[in-house]
């Protein structure tokens, strides 16, 4: 199962992408022709190619996709915008970035439209020569003042708000030259050549007409975008399905960031209306490759004759990607959920063995913080508490901010609610009608009431009906304490704009795995952006010291840093209970034709970004 939060700009998913390569090693350096948060790069200068890819894969050929999340249409070409749904594959295959980051390694770019970049000695800025040859595909050469106006129409009003938080230690860019850039930077922040490095580029004459006039960004809709991918836009149907073909002219063939990569003639997407008819369609042969995240179906609905007779595989790649966290996420902005007592309560009802043995084939783990199966997060030693460098941080944020960190951060992290063993649902159930006592809520009348007679209820919002099985078994159990909850369904569309007004109750969220968090937590947890519609903070965290810690990370220097700042934030975010915390896999389930080969996978990696970079048609297959 996953639920991605996903805004229109779908420069998000792929700013998620490159997190996900991200770690932290011991000590901080740069090299001309790569940058490396801590410690060195992995490949040294004038490397022919990536370990992790086939530089003699296959060419050529189709590969065609279905929906690789919830849309089910989409009404423009413009991922970085606020307003409508932007087709698929657009962000990945259109539009490149002055470097690109390692999955085989972790917070380390390469230049990809830059040849070279420097760091200042105060690491206070940082300039890129960009490649003589980089060109869009208009033809026109990129240059610095391309970079610079892509940087400029982001920090704007014209772009998706998020851009403005995660590019917010960015202070300026400056054109130096016809081919060189300096970024400047508000402070000393380890992440903030990595985010300038991999931000979107794309050309000042996007949306300039023919009489020399120009459409808005913000009202950019089917315009096809100037950028510099390696793929064009062929055509388009009706917001339903969109073709892209290589670029006969594409400049960056040559680059060793690039051998190996995007192996298809032309990239097919096709959206289909549920999940049931997608993978009915699949089985059919209408599309190539299918991510399944749900264990139901993998375990019962990937058979048929196609499979027995090899037409079509199923196998399970494994990862090492922190699990990140996923939930039903409370929003605190409104009434009901403002109590963390009620919050604490709202996760004993959830019974995830029963889920896992009667819903999910026993294939998940339980999620137990916010970046599970990570050594950033502090239940990577169980019962362990804060000592040290972090106690002495939260002790001394204590007596900044008192009473805003809960007490219980000082002991070990809460163990996940469990039925196994001495536990039982009936158990937790009646500790959860202690707190929400506690928190003034008794049962009167047939329902949970508070002391002026309202009864408890709330609105979940959700946009797929495969959540329902395991919403109704949740609701049952909130039914036993006297709430009522209903869950509200509808298109993409509607949620996701709901999502973006913060107009909702509960919702099921997904943050992406990481294994270098940095800025995009100002955008998950910040104050700033909680009051910014269309953040990631669909929790409404408003808290000084959580904007402390986020703060403290985007500092960190060296691993140890990092571990004692995430740390620290870990704990503060799980015993503030805001997320009723999930299941994860440690594999990816892909479905797919036999005449797909593929590498082997890189450690750190999404299955679909993977595929669509990596794969190639040919049966050829590195095991």
């Amino acid at each position: 199962m996953k639920k991605t939060i996903m805004h229109s700009g779908s420069f998000k998913a792929s700013r998620l992408l490159l997190i996900l390569m991200f770690i932290a090693l011991p000590i901080n350096s740069w090299a001309d022709h790569a940058f490396a948060q801590y410690g060195q790069p992995k490949y040294v200068k004038d490397f022919t190619n990536f370990e992790y890819v086939n530089p003699q894969a296959p060419q050529g050929g189709t590969l065609t996709l279905p929906n690789p999340d919830r849309r089910t249409s989409f009404d423009k070409f413009n991922p970085f915008t606020l307003r409508g749904v932007a087709a698929p594959g657009i962000a990945a295959l259109m539009f490149e970035s002055l470097a690109v980051g390692s999955p085989d390694e972790t917070s380390t770019i390469y230049g990809l439209i830059a040849d070279d970049m420097t760091i200042s000695s105060d690491h206070l800025s940082m300039t890129f020569h960009l490649r003589p040859e980089a060109r869009f595909n208009d033809g026109s050469p990129i240059l610095a003042s391309d970079v610079k106006y892509s940087f400029d129409t982001l920090m704007s009003k014209l772009a998706h708000p998020q851009y403005r938080t995660v590019f917010a230690d960015v202070k300026q860019a400056v054109v130096l030259g016809d081919k060189l850039i300096r970024f400047d930077f508000n402070n000393r922040n380890g992440e903030a050549p990595l985010l300038v490095g991999t931000m979107p580029i794309f050309s000042k004459n996007w949306g300039k007409k023919s009489d020399g006039t120009s459409t808005a960004f913000d009202q950019l809709t089917f315009e096809k975008p100037i950028s510099s991918g390696p793929y064009l836009i062929e055509s388009q149907q009706s917001g339903r399905n969109i073709i892209f073909k290589k670029d006969p002219n594409y400049w960056g063939s040559h680059i060793n960031v690039r051998k190996g990569f995007f192996n298809f003639d032309r990239v097919v997407y096709k959206l289909f209306s549920d999940d049931t008819v997608r993978l009915e369609a699949f089985k059919a042969g209408e599309f190539d490759t299918l991510v399944e995240y749900r264990a139901k179906l993998w375990a019962k609905s990937y058979v048929g004759p196609k499979f027995r007779d090899g037409t079509l595989m199923k196998k399970e790649f494994e990862h090492h990607n922190g699990a990140g966290m996923q939930g039903f996420a409370m929003n605190t902005r409104r009434e009901v959920f403002k109590d963390i007592k009620v919050r604490q309560a709202l996760g004993l009802a959830l019974d995830f063995e029963w889920l896992n043995r009667q819903l999910f084939y026993n294939q998940y783990r339980r999620l137990d913080s916010y970046f599970s199966n990570s050594e950033l997060g502090a239940s990577h030693i169980p019962n362990s508490i804060p000592e040290g460098a972090e106690l002495k941080l939260l002790k001394k944020l204590d007596a900044q901010f008192p009473g805003e960190i809960p007490k219980t951060v000082y002991g070990p992290m809460p163990s996940p609610v469990s039925t196994e063993g001495s536990h039982s649902l009936r158990d937790n159930l009646k500790q959860a009608k202690e707190l929400l006592s506690q928190a003034g809520w008794n049962y009167k009348n047939g329902a949970l009431r508070n002391q002026s007679g309202k009864p408890f209820t709330f609105e979940m919002v959700e946009d797929s009906p495969f959540l329902l099985r395991i919403l109704t078994a949740y609701i049952r159990n909130l039914e036993k304490l006297g709430i009522k909850a209903e869950v509200r369904t509808s298109d993409y569309a509607l949620y996701q704009k709901r999502l973006e007004e913060y107009d909702l109750d509960m919702t099921t969220i997904r943050y992406q795995d990481t294994q270098s968090p940095g800025n995009e937590l100002w955008d998950r947890f910040g104050s700033a952006a909680g009051k910014e519609k269309g953040s990631d903070n669909l929790i409404g965290i408003n808290s000084k010291v959580v904007d402390a810690l986020v703060a403290e990370v985007t500092r960190a220097e060296t691993r140890d840093q990092l571990f004692i700042t995430t740390r620290a934030l870990d704990r503060v975010l799980t015993h503030g209970y805001f997320v009723i915390p999930h299941w994860y896999n440690p594999t990816h389930r892909i479905a797919f034709r036999k005449e797909l080969g593929y590498p082997s996978p890189p450690p750190y990696y999404t299955a679909e970004g993977w595929i669509l970079s990596n794969w190639w048609r040919g049966s050829e297959r590195e095991q």
